[in-house]
């Protein structure tokens, strides 16, 4: 994963309007969410570093998720968000694919 930069996220982020996509985040032992179906209206990501990044579902209202620090698009074209503390271990995570996530 490579630090974020807000054009890249922003343009990957654009790329899931107006069709539906499939959610995984997790937010140390707080949240799990895995291949939630969604449909994306709309998206912003906001911050200098760590970022914030919104996304609004058709009809369900909006998921933030803050303190993303990296990113990466993988080899299925999923975006991977992360954000990692100043130890390196991971605090937070959102993903999104065109298709499920493995099980």
């Amino acid at each position: 994963m490579k630090e974020i930069i807000k054009s890249d996220v922003e343009t990957a982020l654009r790329g899931y309007r107006a069709h539906d996509a499939y959610l995984h985040s997790e937010a140390t032992s707080f949240v799990f969410v895995r291949n939630f179906r969604i449909q994306i209206t709309d998206t912003a990501v906001a911050g200098e570093g760590p970022y914030r990044v919104a996304i609004r579902f058709e009809g369900h209202g909006w998921l933030r998720m803050e303190g993303l620090t990296h990113y990466e698009i993988d080899a299925q074209g999923r975006l991977l968000l992360a954000g990692f503390d100043e130890q390196g271990r991971m605090h937070v995570a959102l993903e999104l694919g065109k298709e499920p996530f493995p099980e």
